[in-house]
């Protein structure tokens, strides 16, 4: 018995869909890190997708999926900035209109990427303001469809699809996912527990740890206040009630990271992988090189859910002095 409407062949539909646009994005291995953790580690390397997170599957899925009518209309969306760009690309894909409610305190670079493929940004304050009220009147005055980050089926099917290539190249026995609201490792969790006996572990930020508070309640809870935490694509204060049916069933436990083990991530993939995370695209991995998981003799899949970072907050993260000249 299952309270989701969510499973493999849904997925599957997606991958036909993202087929030929989205990247078949490459696993990343790594020496250092196999002997770290004793196990064979593979990082899913998302930041190399469309857009630069895995945000973009989801988010074509969503709108490739619009009956035709509901598509031509455009669509709407509230974003803290990769599910953003990522709809405004997919839109744009379509040649359909896109609005994006996106708070004023986002990235620059994701701002910017959002406004640069064509949608409009509408921001608003995320500490004093309703995001999904401002994307339902939007969507009401203006006919669009809303098309929200994480709490939708064609979203979490979309982003499932990054399990199924990994899957695809080889079986993992613990999969380890980034969670924010919960889209991710809805989908991915649902690719591994329709292929096989596999743990799966999400991750969160210690100061944001909604989901781990929903999984042991039962219930989904409510963080009082926004997250504060460097990982800004994981601030939210809630899953969804859709990717929390799935993460209950499928889900098996929840990590949590502090931001220092999080800058420590992002200082590892860029110093031995040669690759750019943004604090959310390494949280996964953080778990992973903190050692509190149990990973010894284990075949480990990994999200590195995203690369949009701009250089300016990657060296103040990290403490590299940018380039000069």
């Amino acid at each position: 018995m299952t309270d989701t409407e969510l499973d493999l062949d849904d997925v599957d539909a997606a991958v036909r869909r993202l087929a030929g646009v989205a990247h078949v994005t490459p696993d990343v291995t790594s020496r250092t890190l196999d002997d770290r953790v004793g196990g064979r580690v593979r990082l899913k390397a998302e930041c190399f997708q469309r857009t630069g997170s895995f945000k973009f599957r989801g988010a074509y899925n969503a709108v490739a999926s619009l009956p035709p009518a509901a598509r031509a209309a455009g669509v709407v969306t509230f974003s803290s900035g990769n599910h953003g760009q990522a709809l405004a690309l997919a839109a744009a894909l379509h040649d359909v209109p896109a609005v994006i409610v996106m708070p004023h305190d986002a990235p620059a670079a994701k701002r910017a990427a959002a406004s640069g493929y064509g949608a409009e940004i509408v921001g608003y304050d995320r500490y004093t303001e309703s995001r999904e009220a401002i994307g339902d009147a939007i969507a009401a005055e203006r006919g669009l469809t809303l098309i929200p980050p994480f709490d939708a089926w064609a979203v979490m099917a979309g982003q499932g699809t990054l399990a199924r290539e990994l899957f695809a190249t080889e079986a993992v026995d613990t999969l380890v996912v980034c969670v924010g609201g919960g889209g991710l490792i809805s989908g991915c969790a649902t690719v591994a527990k329709a292929l096989g006996d596999v743990r799966v572990i999400g991750v969160e930020p210690a100061a944001g740890n909604d989901v781990e508070q929903s999984l042991a309640a039962g219930e989904r809870v409510v963080l009082p206040e926004t997250p504060v935490t460097i990982a800004d694509g994981q601030q939210t204060m809630s899953c969804g009630d859709k990717t929390f049916a799935v993460m209950r069933e499928r889900v098996d436990e929840i990590a949590l990271v502090s931001d220092e083990e999080i800058v420590a991530a992002m200082r590892f993939a860029f110093e031995r992988l040669n690759i750019v995370l943004e604090p959310s695209g390494a949280s996964a991995l953080a778990a992973v090189l903190s050692g509190r998981l149990e990973l010894a003799g284990q075949r480990v899949g990994v999200t590195l859910s995203g690369g949009n970072v701009d250089l300016a907050r990657f060296s103040a993260l990290t403490a590299i002095e940018p380039p000069v000249g």
